[in-house]
Parts: C-alpha cells; structure tokens; sequence
C-alpha cells in the first residue's frame, strides 16, 4: 500500500490482501465522491459478474449509515436497502458484508465482500481483522483522493489562465489594430511584430509564457504613437530633426501608458520604452548598450526592424525579405542580439522550406527566398560571431 507506484496497482494490491486476511473470494474497492454522492469502482476481483466501473449512487441515508458504521457489516436481506442504493450497475445483494472506509469519520470509500473460501460465513475473528487492514486502505485512498482533488483543481486553474490569456490575446490584438489605424502604410505592423516576436523566442527554445509575454510585448510596442501627430506618418520625405524627436518620444509615452497597468508579463513596459534601443547604443530614447537590455527587448527591436524593413513606406519601397536579413546581418553583433536574428532566420527558413507547422509569414508569396540563401546568411552570421575561428571535432 505504500509502495511508489500507480494507484490502480496499489489498488489491485489492497484487494488481494484483502482476500488473504479474510479468506474471501470476491472483493471489490470502491472510492466515495460526494457530489454526487457516488461509490465507484476502482479494482475488483473475483465477481463473475462485476462490471467495470461498477457504479453505486447512494441516497443521504445511505452515506449516514455507512459513515455511522463501527466496522465491517454483515449483510442480510433486511439490510441492503439501509446501506446501498439499488440504482446502480451493481446488485447490493452480490455483497455479504462492505467495511466502510473512513477517516475522521468521514466516507472515503468502500470495501465490498462477496463469498468466502467453501461458503464460509464471516466470524469476528476475521471481521476484526478486515476491519484492522481496511484502517490502512482508507489511508491509501484518501490520499489519492486528496491528489485527484489537487490534479482537478489545478487544472481547472490552468484552464482559466488559459481563458484569460485568451480574453489578453484578443483584446491586445484589438489594441494593436487600433494603434496601427493613424495611416495605412503602418496598418498590421503592430500585429505582426507581435506574431514574428512570439516565432523567434519559440525558435530561440523560450518556454511558453516567454513567448506569450514576447507576444503581448509586440502587440503593444508602439502604442504611444498614439499620441503622434498623424501627419508624421504620412510625410513622403525623412523627418526633420524636430519631427523625429516627436516621433521617437513615443517610446517615453508608451512607456508611461503601460506603465500603470499590471500585466501577467513584467517586462511589458521596459519593452515599450527600449525596442529602439540598439547594441552599440545609437539607439534611443536612452543610448543603452546590448548587454543593458533584455531578451524580449531585443527580440521586439529585431522584430520591429525586420518587418519596418518589409513594409512599405511614404518615404522607400519595401525591401525583399532576402535584402532585409541581409542588413540585419550585417548589422549584427553591432545592433542586434545574434541569438535573435539566429531564431529569425530559422523561422524564415522553415518557411522557404514549407515545414513551419505554423507560418511565420501569415501572408501569400511574402518568401521569397530560397533555403539555401538563408543558409549561407545564417554561415556569414556565425562567422562573425566566431571572429572567423574553426573549431574542429
């Protein structure tokens, strides 16, 4: 009973010690639910005619008697109907005596006797020694009870993290529709910062909530531009030097929207403020350096770079998805982190390849490079990482 394996075995166990303490042929081991208020089978030997579950509703006078019991119960024709229900898929009448399993004086379950060896009929001598072990088998299924208990209501909490990371998803994806709706020339950039963002990390072997978080972050990266002047995003010409302050301020109030707000993800506001930051520190609005930022930092500023690179805009045409890895290559390690571009161009690649299970490239035709082309940047890119040193195996 209190060996390290599975229930159901150590069920079958407590069943066979059961027969050989009482000499019993027929032995079934229900647990006890009380809502409803339910025996159900869990391991059962002997019975000809036992199904499986064995199923036995009980009535609250029935829960009363058995939790009332002092010990094993002989059963008769007078007394079936004061401790079982007959509604089930069981026969009370295929039981000679049940041993009520308790703890506290409470019902954690069942212990169905049928026939003994030749017929015998149950003595105090055995009773009292059913009684005796099955102290220890309400022990052994009140635990797994206490653990199913604690399996149903941690799931049930994953469930509904899950249902909120829904209601986050959606509603943050109508943020970044919203923050993107200023010009056309911007509209889903926010979306699929978000998206690529969340395809990088898992290609970077982020776990889970990572890569919500990374997610979230790129929904919401830009989200102080609201409050830029619209027509900065329409003029067809680079900003001057006032414009560009304008613009770039949208870090610093998008940090200060996000702020008040308690995300499930920590980093949500560090990533508004520093996606325009930059490893050699050119960026702004701080200067910081690659090693002052966090990974979901420099994944929405790659991110944010790559598909600014691939879109169109007022002032340039878009790049083709080869040109803009190129640049990103050759910016790195100066500007990007290499772990990141590392994980763009794996997912890009996967894409060339058509075995990305879920596209990075959610529109038609965007690849438009072949795999053995993203192969030959993600060589150039480990050559600089490495300062062009061979390691050989």
């Amino acid at each position: 009973m209190t060996a390290e394996r599975d229930f159901p075995q150590t069920a079958r166990a407590m069943v066979t010690a059961l027969q050989q303490a009482g000499g019993v042929r027929e032995v079934v081991l229900f647990t006890f639910s009380d809502k409803p208020p339910l025996l159900n089978s869990v391991a059962a030997d002997g019975f000809a005619l036992m199904p499986d579950p064995a199923v036995i509703p009980l009535l609250p006078k029935h829960v009363h008697a058995l939790a009332s019991a002092r010990g094993p119960i002989i059963l008769n024709s007078s007394s079936y109907q004061t401790f079982l229900s007959s509604n089930g898929n069981v026969a009370p009448e295929l039981f000679k005596c049940v041993a009520p399993l308790k703890i506290g004086g409470k019902l954690v379950g069942l212990v169905g006797l049928g026939r003994r060896e030749g017929d015998a009929f149950y003595d105090d001598e055995e009773l009292a020694a059913l009684g005796l072990l099955c102290h220890y088998v309400a022990l052994a299924v009140h635990n797994h009870t206490l653990t199913q208990t604690l399996a149903q209501r941690v799931s049930e909490k994953v469930r509904l993290l899950a249902s909120l990371h829904g209601f986050y998803d959606n509603a943050l994806e109508a943020f970044a529709s919203a923050i993107d709706v200023k010009h056309v020339n911007i509209h889903g950039h926010s979306l699929r910062v978000g998206r690529f963002a969340a395809s990088v990390g898992e290609a970077m072997g982020l776990d889970a909530g990572e890569v919500a978080a990374l997610k979230s972050a790129g929904y919401l990266h830009d989200i102080g531009k609201v409050a830029v002047d619209k027509r900065l995003f329409g003029k067809p010409t680079a900003l001057d030097p006032e414009e560009f302050r304008e613009m770039a301020d949208h870090t610093i109030v998008g940090h200060q929207i996000v702020s008040g707000v308690e995300f499930p993800w920590p980093r949500i506001p560090e990533t508004v403020r520093s996606h325009h930051e930059r490893g050699d520190g050119s960026g702004y609005p701080d200067g910081l350096l690659l090693e002052d930022v966090s990974m979901p930092v420099r994944v929405i500023g790659l991110t944010d770079t790559f598909d600014a690179m691939t879109s169109d805009r007022p002032y340039r045409e878009s790049l083709s998805v080869g040109a803009a890895l190129s640049e990103i290559v050759r910016l790195t390690p100066q500007k990007f982190d290499p772990d990141a571009v590392q994980g763009l161009l794996l997912q890009v690649r996967r894409d060339a390849a058509g075995s990305n299970r879920t596209p990075f490239f959610q529109e038609q035709g965007v690849v438009n490079i072949a795999p053995g082309d993203v192969d030959s940047l993600a060589a150039n890119l480990q050559h600089k990482i490495s300062r062009g040193r061979m390691y050989l195996t």
